[in-house]
């Protein structure tokens, strides 16, 4: 029984460290995207996404509000779906861009992973929406 309860701690701990790190992420790309959405709906004119405004105001929610949320450990498995979808079409689009690996999508592919642990794993032990929905 004591292996069982150690490894359900580090398992929580190791799912909060990824929601904040994730998280943060998130938000600190959503801020931008959110603060000015005109301008984000033109880059994603640009980038071939249209309607640009629509798109990119989609993203723009997702990434600040998503990013809250997964830090505070809300709709984790929902909210982490959602991300993977973007970063598949993110990683699609760098691909097809011909952006290389290294300096290009390396690092969206490692958060598309992050993505697909939340979404098997769920938010953990130290999450605010199990503390919210707990009977």
């Amino acid at each position: 029984m004591y292996p069982y309860l150690f490894y359900f701690g580090f398992a929580s701990i190791a799912l909060l460290v990824l929601r904040v790190i994730l998280g943060a992420i998130f938000i600190a790309h959503g801020w931008p995207k959110v603060s000015d959405l005109k301008k984000n709906g033109e880059n994603f004119g640009h980038m071939g996404f249209k309607p640009g405004m629509f798109w990119g105001t989609i993203a723009a929610l997702l990434e600040f509000i998503g990013g809250i949320a997964i830090v505070l450990g809300i709709a984790t498995t929902f909210l982490s779906f959602f991300f993977a979808i973007e970063f598949i079409t993110i990683l699609v689009w760098r691909i097809s861009k011909g952006h290389k690996f290294s300096g290009g999508w390396e690092f969206d592919l490692l958060i598309f992973a992050g993505l697909i642990v939340l979404i098997a794993l769920g938010a953990g032990g130290f999450a605010f929406g199990r503390m919210m929905f707990a009977y």
